[in-house]
């Protein structure tokens, strides 16, 4: 609160995804947390996902960042993640955190309904998937693993 009413304050310059042209970033990157689950799964970012993909740009994210995937159509209409390789925070760490019955779906669980080859390593352990120009990370621990991987990609 006392962010948002200070005068000059760091989130006053946040512009919204919807007002930025991704086509001009290198790497679109949806970082996770539990916002996230409320915040990305909508039209407009799935259309930005959509938009950075088509344009041939890196798009990545990490723990529930894929949650930005889950209205993101690929260029033939079908879901975006259908048939790629994909991690994300696992149903089973989901469950660690005792958030599963908080979260409007288990992620995991969505990504493979919507056609991901969803794979995801031991809990808490760093695990990142790339898949052509899409990078995903399990957990927080996979962090500097995904970032490392899009830097690749350049």
């Amino acid at each position: 609160k006392r962010m948002m009413e200070a005068d000059n304050g760091p989130l006053k310059g946040t512009s919204k995804l919807a007002d930025e042209d991704v086509t001009q970033f290198d790497i679109v990157f949806f970082s996770g947390g539990h916002g996230t689950c409320v915040d990305f799964p909508t039209e407009e970012v799935g259309a930005a996902v959509s938009k950075a993909a088509a344009a041939g740009k890196v798009v990545a994210s990490v723990c529930h960042g894929p949650m930005a995937f889950v209205s993101a159509k690929g260029a033939d209409g079908e879901p975006f993640v259908k048939g790629k390789k994909i991690t994300c925070f696992s149903d089973v760490e989901e469950g660690q955190v005792g958030l599963t019955e908080k979260v409007p779906f288990l992620l995991e669980a969505k990504l493979k309904e919507l056609g991901a080859e969803v794979s995801v390593g031991d809990p808490w352990g760093s695990k990142a998937v790339i898949d052509g120009k899409l990078v995903t990370g399990q957990n927080p621990q996979s962090s500097v693993e995904a970032a490392k991987a899009c830097l690749t990609l350049l």
